[in-house]
């Protein structure tokens, strides 16, 4: 049980998708708006964590004991592509407040959840640590892209020097968030 709250904890902070493996950095650029944000970031927290344990099941049930393993990435990107549609009428149904329409082109450019099920697939530490790795990588997106949002509102409201307004000062905020989330490495000692 500690391992795989150790696992979810690293994978939501240490070792977030976006800041230290710079996968699906594309939406954190691209979104705006708080509510668009937190609907972006529900969905693809959900999506990875199905793509990620479908991605894992598919893998030991289907292809290793096929010996089809070299086919991983052709198995994992469809499948990846076809639970986008039906997860975002879910969650429209769920949740009908929230802004859901238009992130599917969001949602199917976010290498992160590819990234996902290939660390999946590498770590290989049952299923348990597939589902807590998928679910804190996707909490760990959806808290990076709240607090860019949060940052760049502020960086909206304050004097920047020209050359820096826009993509400039939001690439260098984020190496600096990247920057801040390294810190904390050597808080969890193995």
């Amino acid at each position: 049980m500690t391992d795989l709250l150790l696992t979810l904890f690293s994978a939501a902070l240490i070792n977030n998708l976006v800041l230290h493996w710079p996968l699906g950095v594309d939406p954190l650029l691209t979104t705006d708006g708080r509510r668009r944000v937190h609907a972006l970031g529900l969905a693809t927290t959900c999506l990875m964590l199905v793509v990620g344990t479908l991605g894992y099941l598919l893998d030991h049930w289907l292809l290793a004991l096929a010996q089809l393993t070299a086919l991983r990435l052709l198995v994992w990107l469809p499948l990846s592509v076809l639970l986008i549609a039906p997860l975002l009428r879910g969650l429209a149904r769920w949740r009908p407040t929230w802004p859901f329409d238009g992130l599917w082109p969001l949602l199917l450019g976010n290498a992160g959840v590819l990234g996902v099920t290939l660390l999946n697939g590498e770590d290989d530490q049952g299923l348990g640590h597939a589902v807590a790795l998928s679910l804190g990588a996707g909490l760990g997106f959806w808290l990076v892209l709240g607090l860019f949002e949060d940052l760049r509102q502020r960086t909206f409201t304050h004097a920047i020097a020209l050359p820096f307004r826009g993509l400039p000062i939001q690439l260098i905020s984020a190496g600096l968030m990247a920057v801040a989330f390294l810190g904390l490495r050597g808080l969890v000692k193995t």
